[in-house]
């Protein structure tokens, strides 16, 4: 094997890239990264000697395809609603595939074909979902092998800030996808505590989150993931009373955030009529019932129940949500506007660091004796190119690739990283990316 494909050449694609072109160099491989904006892929590529970029309108099967049948292992970086077209063609021209998304059911549905063919495809192998699934199945296992019994298994993480560039009221910044963040928590979410199923709607999520103690860094605010029921039995943790995956943010985040959620401005279901010609201002005061003669923004904190010089009416006042500024969007949904206006506030500067927070918390019972392990990563980005984000979805993916070229990895079919074979090279080479998860203990009992 000698060619390695990237489809998307994103935000998120910087460190995978950069890393597959330095081993590309080591080991006499050839990496080509393509991409609807040719330009995006060329200046990742940078002219490097073992790569190249080109222009892929992954849409066009037959230019898809060709591409596909050139390569030996594909990693894709599209939305995950395309992941499937690529996976079949995957599998008629007997190429591996990564990809940093959830698993669909579509794609779970061809794991015989995959098996058959003797292919390996890795899903959910970036940070969340990824570092988190591999940095977990290490540490259970281990306790497993201790003879531990575990009782309860917390894991949060958040895409934040670094401290040296947290320069505005939200404390939040754009590190990822920004649609995601608008339309993030949207479903229900369901997890396990103390033998009780709960279930958190979206319309309660964020005003029912937890704080977090993060060792070193203080309080962080904790909402729960939709997915949190899903990886009990992937986990080997299907009777296990408590279990939560969450999403981390800076205290006063979730409040503020569940005020929009309130007002409706996450909606993404339906037009504002003549967004084009709204201001934001006009656009809240269509969601305020004028019941008195009080200006808007009393009204809206009356509506909200939070006093009018609060902290989440001064975010709201923040992101100009009361200005008499024009949208300019046309026919755009209440998500869609807020996430224009959000992208106008959250962009990163230049020389803005960004910020990943995870931790895992373990309660087990070992000897008789109730305990508590807390593991806990946190890494900084270099600037608004290479993020912290970028470097902990990229690598994962790159570093996986890597071992399938040399022929390390055995597992077939459709999998994603909870095995020792993956966990254990991936997360060792990491570290020397900064990525090093430290430990505390405390005994319950």
């Amino acid at each position: 094997m000698k060619n390695i494909l990237i489809i998307g050449a994103g935000r998120s694609a910087t460190a995978l890239i950069k890393y597959a072109l330095a081993e590309a160099k080591k080991h006499n491989w050839f990496v080509t990264v393509a991409d609807a904006d040719p330009k995006a892929a060329e200046q990742k590529v940078n002219k490097h000697p073992n790569g190249r970029a080109t222009w892929l309108d992954v849409t066009k099967p037959n230019d898809r395809r060709e591409i596909i049948e050139r390569n030996d292992v594909v990693v894709s970086l599209l939305p995950a609603h395309l992941h499937i077209e690529v996976a079949k063609d995957c599998i008629k021209y007997k190429k591996h595939l990564v990809t940093a998304s959830y698993i669909s059911r579509d794609l779970y549905q061809l794991g015989e074909q995959v098996k058959d063919a003797e292919l390996i495809f890795m899903g959910e192998m970036g940070l969340d979902p990824g570092i988190d699934h591999m940095s977990a199945m290490q540490k259970i296992d281990e306790l497993r092998e201790m003879g531990a019994e575990l009782t309860a298994f917390r894991s949060y993480a958040g895409g934040l800030i670094s401290p040296e560039s947290d320069d505005n009221i939200w404390h939040y910044k754009f590190t990822w996808n920004p649609r995601n963040v608008v339309l993030a928590g949207q479903g229900t979410a369901q997890y396990i505590e103390d033998g009780q199923y709960k279930y958190i709607p979206y319309h309660r999520l964020f005003a029912e989150h937890d704080v977090i103690d993060i060792p070193g860094m203080g309080d962080y605010e904790a909402y729960p993931n939709r997915s949190s029921l899903l990886y009990r039995e992937t986990y080997g943790l299907a009777n296990i009373p408590s279990l939560v995956r969450g999403t981390l943010r800076h205290v006063g985040y979730c409040k503020a955030w569940d005020a929009l959620v309130q007002i409706g401005l996450t909606d993404d279901t339906y037009p504002i009529m003549d967004s084009e010609n709204l201001t934001y201002y006009e656009l809240v005061e269509g969601y305020v019932i004028k019941n008195s003669d009080d200006a808007l923004k009393a009204r809206l904190a009356k509506m909200l129940k939070v006093p009018q010089r609060s902290d989440v009416m001064k975010k709201l006042e923040w992101l100009g949500l009361f200005e008499r500024e024009k949208i300019g969007l046309s026919k755009a949904t209440p998500a869609q506007i807020l996430q224009h206006r959000l992208q106008q506030k959250w962009t990163l500067k230049p020389d803005d660091k960004d910020m990943i927070i995870m931790q895992h918390e373990f309660e087990y019972i070992l000897k008789g004796k109730k305990e508590l392990l807390i593991s806990t990563m946190v890494l900084n980005g270099d600037n608004s190119v290479d993020t912290a984000m970028s470097k902990l979805v990229g690598l994962p993916l790159g570093i996986f690739v890597k071992l399938i070229m040399q022929g390390k990895i055995k597992a077939t079919g459709v999998n994603i990283p909870v095995m020792k074979e993956v966990y254990d090279p991936v997360l060792e080479e990491l570290e020397n990316f900064g990525v090093i998860f430290k430990e505390t203990k405390k005994s319950l009992s």
